[in-house]
């Protein structure tokens, strides 16, 4: 017998290459360790220039580092703006699955208050018959 995938599974499976891709750099991107690693490049960058201060291949105001930088943001924004847009796509399902299951849950709830509302009644109509007939023998 085949599980049925719950919507994240689905949702999972629905990425294309570009999407997946999208969140991951997003998720790179937005983590301690690219900053520690990007701020390392830009001071090894930095003190390499200063070094080879004859020679520097991007001397002080480090125009090529901003280059880089910029180009770097360029890409990064709109693939960091897809991932949040698939981001509240999943939010936007996720909200509907819940809403679904609130609905059925409250449909359950309201099927059992209604069985249990029969049930007291039924018991009730039983203790009732059973007081008639002792004060009819009494």
């Amino acid at each position: 017998m085949t599980e049925k995938k719950n919507w994240h599974q689905q949702h999972a499976e629905s990425r294309g290459f570009g999407q997946r891709l999208a969140d991951t750099v997003a998720n790179g991107m937005g983590s301690w360790r690219f900053i520690i690693i990007q701020s390392a490049f830009v001071l090894l960058w930095m003190a390499l220039n200063v070094v080879a201060f004859i020679k520097s291949w991007d001397p002080y105001p480090y125009i090529l580092l901003n280059l880089l930088f910029s180009t770097q943001a360029a890409y990064a924004a709109p693939i960091i703006m897809m991932a949040q847009n698939r981001q509240n796509e999943r939010d936007r399902i996720q909200a509907n699955e819940d809403f679904n299951t609130n609905k059925e849950a409250k449909k359950e709830i309201e099927d059992l208050q209604l069985c249990l509302n029969a049930m007291e009644t039924d018991k009730l109509d039983k203790i009732i018959a059973m007081l008639e007939e002792m004060n009819k023998k009494a």
